[in-house]
């Protein structure tokens, strides 16, 4: 009986400690100027480059520094702007550069804007959408570079050409850039044709990469180093700060949504399949409270689900099928986790079609997206999924191989 009894008060005691642990959820900075969440297990939480204060406020003491960021540089579970914090550790910050959408991720899609001010602490502004143009003076006045965007694993999202833009930059003039790098919340996977001919190059299809590549912003600033990309062989001097307590086999929800028409997980995990419909006129969502998580056209033989794209913030512009009701699916209730890039939804809408020659109405985009014209022909000639996946099996088969080399996490597999 006290043998039991004794079981049953251990049990109870420990029963406590967990629950207390669960209960713990402050944010603190600790004795090495660190911002980190204390969470269920000591040394779990995820924690993000960004966070890790004490690994790279050293390299910016007496430097003069620039940044790319936008509103998805934050540190810790505060979510505190980056250059915030960076300001209130007297660093001598000189400017930001901008990606698509703009430092303060409110910018349209696709939309080109100029140099400015931040109105929240002055900041100079300039952007690197489009291209380099005239920056490369700005970069030579500076020492030091930090990059800290949050991707989220396709190629054709536009934060992974201007980590190229920056680095050629500092490849160039001789400066350190220090990567804050994120965990992909794709990063689970590797699909999709590979981009080869330089002639579907462009903002959305920049580097020879799987079109789910599988890689966090650190990993690709290595491979992109690796494989000689940068103008005439040059490799960029670069510090990546790796997360702490992720790899590739763990998701991870996005604390700030990464731009205006992906507002949460299941859009995100959704996007990889859903993009290529932007080399169409099917409407993704844009323009209602359900960007990428719902699928129509201004057509009843796509679905009996219905809805109408209207005005929304970052979405006003570039709305397909706006102001008109579009019929389709709805995709709202599926679980984020099991989500994974497919070409069935493509390929459904492509057969849906009454006439066919209509529903590519961008072409060129389209294969700018895929980063091929092959996958645009194999749908137009009634290829299966499985088919034209065995079309890019063998070129994914060997970027597969060739990412491994840049891996700094464990991997999926």
């Amino acid at each position: 009986m006290k043998h039991t009894l004794l079981k049953l008060t251990v049990a109870i005691a420990i029963f406590s400690l967990i629950c207390c642990g669960h209960s713990l959820r402050s944010v603190q900075v600790d004795k090495k100027n660190d911002v980190r969440a204390v969470g269920e297990t000591a040394g779990a939480v995820i924690t993000p480059g960004a966070d890790q204060l004490s690994l790279y406020l050293p390299q910016l003491k007496g430097k003069k520094v620039g940044i790319m960021g936008n509103q998805t540089s934050i540190v810790g579970a505060d979510k505190r702007h980056l250059v915030d914090v960076l300001l209130e550790n007297k660093v001598d910050l000189k400017f930001a550069f901008a990606p698509e959408h703009g430092f303060r991720g409110n910018v349209e899609r696709g939309e080109k804007f100029g140099n400015d001010v931040d109105q929240k602490t002055g900041l100079p502004l300039f952007t690197l959408y489009g291209g380099n143009k005239k920056q490369d003076s700005i970069v030579n006045s500076i020492d030091v570079m930090i990059f800290d965007l949050q991707d989220v694993g396709a190629r054709f999202y536009t934060y992974i050409t201007s980590l190229h833009r920056v680095m050629e930059l500092c490849a160039k003039h001789d400066k350190k850039l220090i990567v804050l790098d994120r965990p992909n919340p794709n990063g689970d996977q590797v699909d999709g044709p590979v981009r080869h001919d330089d002639k579907f190059k462009s903002d959305v299809s920049w580097h020879k990469i799987a079109m789910i590549h599988g890689l966090t912003i650190g990993e690709l600033a290595q491979m992109i180093n690796g494989e000689k990309w940068l103008e005439n062989g040059r490799q960029a001097d670069v510090k990546i700060v790796k997360v702490r307590n992720w790899d590739h086999k763990k998701m991870y929800d996005l604390p700030v949504i990464p731009s205006p028409s992906l507002p949460n997980q299941l859009s995100v995990r959704l996007y990889l399949s859903l993009c290529l419909f932007e080399g169409t006129d099917i409407s993704v969502g844009r323009g209602t409270d359900w960007p990428f998580q719902v699928l129509g056209y201004t057509n009843p033989v796509y679905g009996s689900f219905t809805f109408t794209p209207g005005e929304r913030h970052g979405m006003s512009k570039h709305v397909e099928g706006k102001g008109a009701t579009n019929y389709g699916i709805d995709l709202r209730d599926l679980d984020p986790e099991n989500q994974k890039f497919t070409l069935k939804y493509l390929l459904d809408f492509y057969q849906k079609t009454p006439d066919k020659s209509t529903f590519f109405a961008r072409p060129e985009f389209f294969d700018k997206l895929a980063g091929t014209d092959q996958l645009r022909k194999q749908i137009i000639a009634g290829e299966s999924e499985v088919q034209i996946r065995n079309a890019w099996a063998a070129d994914l088969k060997v970027y597969k191989q060739m990412r491994k080399k840049y891996l700094l996490y464990a991997d999926f597999e």
